[in-house]
């Protein structure tokens, strides 16, 4: 396994969880691919786009109250050559709740960068 890539891959998903944790879903969203392409499946079913999940994101989250403090936690990352499956979990601490659950991510390298092409969160 290449341990640059998985290093590299773990760097965009802590750069994910600062960007959230200061309130900034347009940073959190940079560790996504943007493209038409994006698929985001949730308990909605599946969505598709980068546009479309960035406003997902706001209508759920609309303040830094609602977005509370989040923590990723990686159970699970095979990395090939271009391209890794992740398994975690995520929680949020927030005021009144602190909901949770579970995530599989499907990396990709495009143009040299990292990023998530397929999330499935529940």
């Amino acid at each position: 396994p290449d341990s640059t890539a998985e290093q590299k891959i773990r760097t965009v998903l802590a750069e994910q969880q600062n960007c959230w944790n200061q309130g900034d879903i347009e940073c959190f969203m940079q560790g996504y691919w943007n493209s038409d392409s994006l698929m985001f499946i949730g308990k909605n079913g599946i969505k598709y786009g980068w546009k479309t999940t960035l406003e997902n994101y706001k209508t759920s989250y609309p303040d830094k109250a609602a977005m509370g403090k989040l923590t990723f936690k990686v159970v699970k990352l095979d990395v090939n050559n271009d391209s890794a499956y992740m398994l975690g979990e995520w929680s949020l601490q927030r005021e009144l709740d602190n909901p949770g659950g579970y995530f599989t991510l499907y990396w990709k390298k495009i143009e040299g960068k990292w990023v998530i092409t397929i999330d499935h969160t529940s």
